[in-house]
């Protein structure tokens, strides 16, 4: 299967469980890969052939700042299924969001989730 990708897409947004996190909010970092055929496109050159990832990225920042959510479960979920609605032509994503600036008493990198979904 043939796969766009898209890494750390950065999105400045209000999700967690604490009222700090709702109110002050802070950066969270999308990773994408999106399956799909793109055969035709890699013969035609054509973008009608696959899908925009500029377009995806706005779908993403689009939901993703729509809503506060408490957890990165739904948040991740809301994403995927704006894609799947918009872009006909995705047979499947895998997303992993993360949130490196998490309310956490410890020395980490990030924390995430990661979701992969089949039409």
């Amino acid at each position: 299967m043939d796969k766009i990708l898209i890494n750390d897409l950065k999105i400045f947004a209000y999700h967690g469980v604490n009222p700090e996190e709702k109110e002050d909010g802070q950066n969270f970092y999308i990773d994408l890969e999106i399956s799909l055929d793109i055969k035709n496109a890699c013969q035609s050159d054509d973008l009608n052939d696959t899908v925009s990832y500029a377009k995806i990225i706005k779908t993403a920042i689009r939901v993703f700042t729509a809503e506060k959510y408490d957890l990165l479960e739904r948040a991740a979920q809301v994403v995927t299924d704006a894609i799947f609605e918009e872009y006909e032509k995705v047979e499947a994503i895998k997303i992993r969001l993360k949130k490196p600036e998490a309310p956490i008493k410890a020395d980490f990198g990030y924390v995430a989730v990661e979701l992969e979904r089949v039409r």
